[in-house]
């Protein structure tokens, strides 16, 4: 059985909500759900965790539901999640830092810079995030 879903935040403010949920192949979903059709789920890579977790802090989108959203513990445990499953050694150490930087409750602007790190220069993550949205919607 799939674990239970959080959310970090909507597409709109009307619109769905993307999060995450722990799935039975020690991995990660990315899960949308708020639509007529019912949550959505797709095995995220680590961009998109990333991505997530980025969003979870810049608050670049609409927040989430309440009775789902997710915790600082469960950005926590997904940024930690990426970290073991990294191969590559320089990504591992900025993922080792993006760890710290949560665990230790650094500073915002702190945490949302090593995180852009390990998820790479000049990467959207609520672009990337709204494109994956779309893609599990089959919206254009």
């Amino acid at each position: 059985m799939e674990g239970a879903a959080c959310a970090v935040a909507r597409i709109g403010p009307d619109g769905p909500w993307v999060g995450f949920a722990p799935s039975i192949d020690d991995g990660y979903a990315l899960v949308v759900g708020g639509t007529d059709a019912g949550p959505r789920r797709n095995p995220a890579s680590s961009d998109d965790l990333l991505a997530l977790a980025t969003i979870y802090f810049d608050e670049s989108l609409d927040a989430p539901p309440d009775e789902l959203a997710a915790t600082l513990g469960d950005i926590g445990s997904l940024v930690r999640h990426v970290a073991e499953h990294e191969a590559d050694l320089d990504r591992r150490q900025l993922l080792a830092e993006a760890v710290d930087a949560v665990d230790d409750g650094l500073a915002v602007d702190v945490t949302i810079a090593r995180l852009g790190l390990a998820l790479g220069d000049g990467v959207d993550a609520a672009g990337r995030i709204r494109d994956r949205v779309n893609e599990l919607l089959g919206a254009p």
